[in-house]
């Protein structure tokens, strides 16, 4: 029976989302099935042992075919389009059907007629055929029979898989021997298997509803990736839904039962993006998987729609065509005999769940100048009117200024009188400079530049106890320049060794609480700490002494973050709920009497809670260049894009992590490097025991996980490389992991370490990581770049996973201009562009004058 039907989508709107295109009922039960999908057709069995093709160009005209004697119970369609090829298997045989031929004949009136390739091999569950279509792989009971296609009834080997139900293993079919079998996964057996052939990933999923997603890569050992529990999956997307607005999807998982049904890869094209997805069926519905990010893209519940003859699945099938965003899918019913084939439009189902405000695009560099509302005008709108008469000066003014004109008792004659100097000026050849260069000669600024193309550094350089007694280093962070290295301990201290960790550090020394923030200016004049003593300070890196003091008074709850912004005219902090940003000014000139108490004073310019009331964990902005955006996250879970020129939050994303978010890492690229101008859009957050996320601020949602790494218990530390590429981040078992933003499994693996790792920091002027223990002994190590010593190495994305052409996360990066943000002409006030501070910022040795960056 023919039956077609447009269904209303789950909001509400008449846009076509699902469409019944085929309606059959058998006279067997066809509910545990393997079913077969493929542009432009579906096979399915009928009747028991009828074999049924279904193609959409000619719905009145379905192929049956006959040849078996017992029920069809799997069905798979080959991999090539000319000639196409169907197994269908049952008890008694395996045959392969020729399409082309089939209809030929049934043109004719003739019966079609396949192949045998096998006989009595028992209860067939899947069949799948090889990628050139020669060979068939029939799983019966416990063994894995490999048939050839060509010949009749051959047998190329057999393996026994006893414990195939619970564990995947690899084998080598030309060799019939066992490369892999991994551990027991699950209590739960495994219902299906996927080789995503493009990320080269082996994708499985059992009936308690977990997927398990392993990599193929050669030298990864077929090591997991990533677990998903898509119980869990399931209420993070409604409670998305919810949060934005929609109205909840109900969890309709059955139990412990309701697991996967069958997972089919296709390509899906997502605002405007290209994502690898799949599709995972059970019985409930089907689910559209990012294997980038690991998260659900959309659901499809059968009973949201009740035009559909069938709610509750037995076993399904899905193929799509990416050309025109269109689905085909096959059901079959668990407790009755229906067989449905329907048709699902990928734009209307994502466009009906997509979340409101995606469409908004944001931009990490500034786009407009700085409002007269703002709180950022006050940074660039500095007072240049007189100062009034009563304004008490300076003691160094004053004495200036009660001096008279001429210093000296003597005046020097102006030499008019004397006679005419005869001697002429003559250089001094004979000064032997040893080839030594004078200091005066020497143009700091020319360093080399930071190597794009190289792998990441791999190679351990120094090792360093930062004390004698067990500490712990809690955060590390690197200057500007990179030739400096600061830390923080949980002794009350704060270290600043020379990058290479070579030499005695500077200590400094004022807190009554472990330190657990450290950031540099971009001036590299002052550093910033923060400690659980409720205190902030800025200390000046010349003199090492306490510039700026925040005392307990001034916070009701303990600093979370805290930094440098808009090039070090404001400082950036959290408390509590709320975000706070005050304007400062440092007083150089100590009374000598109260020299240990800071002259420094600031102003409390704006300040801004959560809208949850939340508090916030951790906090990030730009330094290096001119940026309006503010990242917070905060104690429910929740990301929040804040724009200061607008004084408003600009973006809200919902269930970013299962746990709270404990570090915001953003692309701040270097002044050595350069990189797409959107580039700069991406940033890194991560939680304990939910892995990293690479997020895009133009898409405001994650683009790619990394979950390679054990971190269940620490907060461990992330960082971005100088040129985007790649980024690191600590684990627990004392390992640095290196991973390449276009792959989700790690590239290198640096040990050496004796403890949790807790911070890690990219040199942002040579190819290095500095990375830090947490606990005993309070080491520190620098890795550089060059061989392969300690550390394992994997194979690189452009060796293994490049030729697929894969876009990296986000919007593509094709054709967009190179420029270093430090660079552009900044739009703002003539006021501030003739500010000698900021001239001096620009004026900086790291950036070299004279070259067209752009």
């Amino acid at each position: 029976m023919d039956k077609t039907q447009q269904i209303p989508s789950t909001v509400g709107c008449e846009s076509v989302v699902v469409m019944e295109r085929y309606l059959a009922e058998s006279q067997e039960s066809v509910s545990h099935v393997q079913l077969a999908c493929s542009m432009p057709y579906c096979a399915f069995p009928l009747d028991g042992n009828q074999l049924c093709v279904w193609n959409t160009g000619a719905p009145h005209l379905p192929l049956v075919l006959q040849g078996h004697h017992w029920p069809i119970t799997a069905v798979a369609f080959g991999n090539k389009v000319n000639p196409l090829l169907i197994c269908s298997a049952s008890q008694d045989c395996v045959i392969t059907w020729n399409l082309d031929k089939c209809r030929e004949k049934m043109l004719q009136g003739l019966a079609p007629r396949g192949t045998i390739v096998g006989t009595l091999l028992g209860l067939v569950l899947c069949v799948r055929f090889g990628l050139d279509d020669r060979a068939v792989a029939v799983c019966a009971g416990h063994k894995v029979f490999m048939l050839d296609v060509e010949v009749r009834w051959p047998c190329m080997g057999a393996v026994e898989c006893i414990e195939m139900s619970v564990c995947p293993k690899v084998w080598d079919h030309c060799m019939g021997s066992l490369i892999y079998s991994s551990s027991i996964l699950t209590a739960y057996p495994l219902l299906s298997l996927l080789i995503h052939e493009e990320n080269k990933q082996l994708v499985t999923g059992c009936a308690d509803g977990q997927l398990w997603i392993f990599s193929l890569i050669e030298g990864h050992h077929y090591r997991c990736v990533a677990s998903v529990d898509l119980r869990k999956q399931m209420e993070t997307f409604s409670s998305k839904r919810v949060k934005s607005g929609l109205p909840r999807l109900p969890v309709s998982m059955r139990g412990k039962k309701g697991g996967c049904e069958l997972i089919l890869s296709f390509k899906i094209s997502l605002s405007s993006e290209s994502c690898k997805c799949l599709w995972i069926g059970s019985s409930a519905g089907l689910f559209i998987f990012n294997l980038a990010n690991f998260n659900l893209e959309a659901v499809l519940r059968f009973k949201d729609f009740r035009n559909l003859s069938i709610h509750i699945a037995g076993s399904c099938a899905v193929t799509s065509d990416s050309i025109n965003d269109k689905a085909l899918c096959i059901l079959t019913s668990m407790f009755e005999s229906k067989i449905a084939v329907l048709d699902i439009s990928l734009a209307a189902l994502v466009k009906s769940q997509q979340c409101p405000g995606m469409g908004r695009t944001l931009s990490v560099l500034a786009r407009s100048c700085v409002l007269p509302t703002s709180p950022l005008y006050f940074g660039i709108a500095k007072e240049k009117c007189p100062k009034p008469a009563n304004e008490k000066q300076s003691a160094g003014q004053r004495v200036v200024e009660d001096q008279p004109l001429v210093f000296h008792t003597k005046v020097r004659s102006s030499g008019y009188t004397s006679a005419p100097c005869v001697t002429r000026f003559s250089p001094k050849a004979n000064i032997k400079l040893n080839g030594k260069r004078s200091l005066k000669c020497k143009n700091s600024y020319k360093r080399e530049e930071y190597p794009l193309e190289d792998s990441p550094p791999s190679k351990l350089g120094m090792q360093v106890a930062v004390a004698q007694e067990p500490v712990a280093v809690s955060c590390v962070q690197c200057s500007g320049d990179g030739k400096r290295l600061a830390c923080g301990l949980a002794n009350h201290l704060a270290l600043v060794f020379d990058a290479s960790l070579t030499g005695s550090p500077a200590v400094l020394s004022g807190h009554d609480g472990a330190v657990s923030t450290v950031c540099w200016s971009h001036d590299r004049r002052w550093l910033l700490s923060v400690a659980q003593d409720r205190t902030v300070r800025v200390w000046s890196t010349r003199r090492a002494d306490t510039m700026l003091l925040l005392g307990r008074d001034m916070f009701p709850k303990p600093v979370q973050s805290a930094q440098f912004y808009y090039v070090d005219a404001f400082r950036l902090l959290s408390s509590g709920p709320e975000f706070r940003l005050p304007k400062y000014q440092f007083d150089l000139c100590k009374d000598e009497v109260k020299r240990y108490k800071p002259k420094s004073r600031y102003k409390l310019v704006y300040r801004l809670s959560t809208p949850g009331a939340a508090d916030v964990t951790s906090l990030s902005a730009v330094n290096d260049f001119y940026s309006h955006m503010v990242l917070t996250a905060a104690r429910d879970r929740t990301l929040e894009v804040f724009d200061l020129n607008a004084s408003c939050s600009a973006a809200v994303i919902a269930e970013a992590h299962t746990r709270p978010v404990h570090q915001i890492c953003q692309n701040k690229g270097s002044p050595f490097t350069t990189q797409p101008s959107q580039a700069y859009n991406l940033f890194l957050t991560t939680a304990i025991g939910d892995g990293v996320g690479l997020c895009d601020m133009r898409t405001l949602r994650c683009e790619r996980r990394f979950q390679g790494h054990p971190n269940r218990c620490y907060p461990c530390g992330i960082a971005f490389s100088p040129c985007g590429r790649f980024l690191a981040c600590g684990a627990e078992d004392r390992h640095v992991y290196i991973y390449h933003t276009g792959s989700s499994t790690f590239s290198h693996r640096l040990a050496g370490h004796t403890d949790t790792i807790a911070a890690v920091a990219f040199n942002p002027s040579a190819p290095q990581i500095q990375s830090s223990a947490a606990r005993f002994p309070g080491e520190m190590k620098v890795v550089k770049k060059g061989g392969v010593n300690g550390a394992e190495r994997s194979p690189q994305l452009g060796e293994q996973q490049g030729q697929s052409g894969e876009p990296g996360p986000g919007p593509h990066l094709e054709n967009q201009k190179l420029v270093r943000p430090e660079m552009q002409q900044y739009i703002g006030t003539e006021s501030e562009k003739r500010d000698p501070d900021l001239r001096q910022v620009h004026n900086s040795p790291l950036i070299p004058m004279g070259r067209n960056w752009a």
